[in-house]
């Protein structure tokens, strides 16, 4: 099987820098910062063995994150949405669930000492936060 060289990725001045600040800080998830390690590699002229042995990275790993950098620049390194089922709850009513746990029984009239799940589930669909609500969900 013939080996094919490696494609050299071409940066700009403001992408080589926004690449350097997410490989190297530290409030940058980690896999963030990988994307940005692979991507700065390949720039390098590095090829895809030699940065997936550099990086401790499957060499399909490295080779997915150069091509999608080759194709959709900087945005490509975020993660694409994946499927599965879309949140019942609004932020809003989640935030507004969350204050009411945070939030003694006795505060708003309810003559606990403290809230149980299936108690705050009741209380939620009570007050209208949201129309349904199982314990399980409180608990999550």
């Amino acid at each position: 099987m013939p080996v094919t060289p490696a494609v050299t990725v071409v940066l700009t001045a403001s992408q080589r820098h926004r690449l350097k600040k997410m490989a190297y800080d530290h409030k940058t998830p980690h896999q963030a910062r990988q994307r940005a390690t692979i991507v700065q590699l390949a720039a390098r002229g590095r090829s895809n063995a030699r940065r997936a042995a550099q990086t401790r990275m499957h060499v399909d790993t490295v080779r997915t994150w150069r091509g999608r950098f080759t194709v959709g620049g900087l945005p490509a390194l975020s993660d694409r949405r994946r499927s599965g089922r879309p949140p019942s709850l609004a932020p809003l009513q989640v935030a507004e669930a969350k204050a009411l746990a945070c939030q003694l029984p006795a505060e708003t009239g309810t003559p606990l000492s403290r809230w149980s799940c299936p108690e705050l589930a009741r209380e939620v669909v009570a007050r209208a936060i949201a129309p349904a609500m199982s314990a399980t969900t409180v608990r999550r």
